[in-house]
């Protein structure tokens, strides 16, 4: 999102919570999920979540291998949804695609098999988000985090 409004920080126990943003005022809400990990005061992004957009298949921090299935259901405009893999160490990403999805407030099923090619990294994330028809710009996302196998 190019300029995210953010709401309020809404806790969800001493040590995490979620803050719900949007890329405009009146735009749908993606709520991204944080925590505190470390005994310091810095928090870290576990995921984000939006109700058009739901992850099905691969679950959060699980562990994925090339090639593997994606599936959700989600609703956009036109039914596309943007994909994006990435690894931790790599600022490219290792997948780009898209997959379609349900139209017009209707949710509709989507599945994808990703392959990528292997990384040194352990960790990354996997990034699923629709854009503007507007203006092409991100209006909202839902991210999990993955382990690398």
């Amino acid at each position: 999102m190019k300029h995210p409004i953010l709401e309020r920080y809404r806790a969800g126990d001493t040590r995490s919570g979620e803050i719900p943003i949007r890329a405009t005022a009146t735009g749908p809400v993606t709520t991204v999920l944080v925590r505190q990990l470390a005994r310091d005061t810095s928090w870290w992004v576990l995921g984000a979540v939006s109700d058009a957009i739901v992850i099905n298949q691969p679950s959060a921090r699980s562990a994925v291998r090339s090639p593997f299935v994606l599936t959700g259901v989600s609703t956009a405009f036109e039914g596309v949804v943007n994909v994006t893999l990435r690894s931790d160490a790599l600022a490219s990403p290792l997948v780009q695609t898209t997959v379609m999805g349900g139209a017009n407030g209707v949710m509709g099923p989507f599945r994808a098999t990703l392959d990528f090619a292997s990384t040194s990294s352990r960790y990354g994330v996997l990034v699923l988000y629709t854009r503007s028809a507007k203006d092409g710009s991100v209006t909202e996302a839902s991210a999990i985090r993955v382990r690398f196998a």
